[in-house]
């Protein structure tokens, strides 16, 4: 049972106390000793389930400006404890339809937002290329006007949902200018996009290469105007970004429960592995990085709620901070399993492989740094 005392802190409202019960409870019930034989099929399954008991209404805007980020952090928190798949079904409900949430038009959002909160339809995020992927302003493929339509060619790759979206939100060069300025985002139904290569990694989770030959969308595919992909873009995943932070923080406890759990019934001579001075100490330091991790998230996600703070740097601190320290956390539990820590089928060997893509997408930790250290220089407040 994960920890639940961060609940009581100020950042939260009886809201959000209720929500991480809720979701407790459905976690406890549905994913409890749950494995997936079809990768495909899981995630589907995964979407609608979580659709059918209304947790997709957190991803998307439901009338408001922005979705609420403390109950997308909570959300992502608790799924991530339980299952990493069930956490990367719920994210990218969220970062896949993000875009038109904060910047769609009333039919775009009706559209498509409904299908998102339900689970009847499963968004994704195409923006990393082969040759582009931080340095987004520097991407290759390009949509040109014909008409009443627009014509997207190019390709892009490491894309989750990648095979099974039914659509995608996909930025592309309008050249209204150089470099980031001449970016703009559509929205690109599966029917238009080729699915060149499906990509297998260390966690399983449905990536893809596409490619777009020529197929034709609506004109009013765009999202916003032409020419603003980039900050929409890079908006859509300021407000994602702590929730990566989140999901690391859900790895992390579980890797500290079963660490503790282990330790605790793992005989080393005549006393048990949790009596060994070593171990208390290594105990000790996992819960430090586990309770400082959840003190940035939920800062930034609650100076995100109330509005009147930049929080980029914060953000980018939560982000950065709970990715790497949960990696130490799981290495350590890992460390402690002794043998049993890199046998297949054992969860601290499971969350190993959850982990590591956390530090590279949605911004890089190197990223990260150097957010926060040009905030520093500017002389941003925290």
């Amino acid at each position: 049972m994960p920890d639940r005392s961060f609940l009581s802190w100020p950042f939260f409202e009886t809201r959000h106390r209720e929500l991480a019960d809720d979701l407790q409870q459905w976690c406890a019930d549905n994913l409890t000793g749950r494995y997936a034989e079809d990768l495909d099929s899981e995630c589907r399954t995964l979407v609608r389930e979580l659709g059918a008991a209304g947790f997709l209404k957190l991803c998307v805007a439901d009338g408001k400006m922005r979705p609420d980020v403390r109950s997308l952090a909570i959300a992502r928190e608790t799924l991530a404890y339980h299952s990493g798949l069930a956490d990367f079904a719920f994210a990218m409900q969220g970062l896949g339809s993000g875009a038109i949430s904060l910047f769609g038009t009333i039919e775009q959002k009706r559209e498509w937002l409904p299908k998102v909160a339900s689970g009847k339809a499963i968004a994704a995020f195409a923006m990393t290329e082969p040759t582009c992927g931080s340095d987004a302003a520097n991407m290759q493929t390009s949509a040109m006007r014909d008409g009443n339509e627009w014509v997207l060619v190019g390709e892009k790759t490491y894309i989750s949902n990648g095979g099974i979206a039914d659509f995608y939100v996909t930025f592309a060069r309008t050249g209204e200018a150089e470099g980031a300025r001449g970016l703009s985002a559509f929205i690109v139904p599966a029917e238009a996009v080729t699915v060149a290569e499906r990509i297998e990694v260390v966690a399983p989770h449905p990536l893809a290469r596409l490619k777009y030959g020529n197929a034709p969308i609506p004109a009013d595919a765009i999202i916003g105007e032409p020419g603003e992909g980039f900050r929409i873009a890079m908006e859509t995943l300021n407000l994602f970004r702590v929730t990566v932070g989140a999901a690391a923080l859900g790895f992390a406890r579980r890797a500290l429960d079963e660490a503790l759990a282990f330790a605790s019934k793992r005989r080393l001579g005549s006393e048990n592995l949790a009596d060994n001075a070593v171990t208390q100490a290594k105990l000790a330091d996992m819960a430090l990085a586990v309770d400082a991790s959840a003190l940035l998230i939920y800062r930034a996600a609650w100076q995100q709620d109330v509005g009147s703070i930049d929080n980029r740097r914060a953000a980018a601190m939560a982000k950065l901070h709970a990715t790497e320290s949960a990696q130490q956390v799981i290495d350590a539990a890992v460390q402690m399993h002794g043998g049993a820590g890199v046998t297949k089928g054992v969860k601290v060997e499971e969350l190993y492989r959850d982990i590591r893509a956390l530090r590279i997408y949605e911004g890089a930790s190197e990223v990260q740094r150097q957010i926060i250290a040009r905030d520093l220089l500017k002389g941003g407040s925290a």
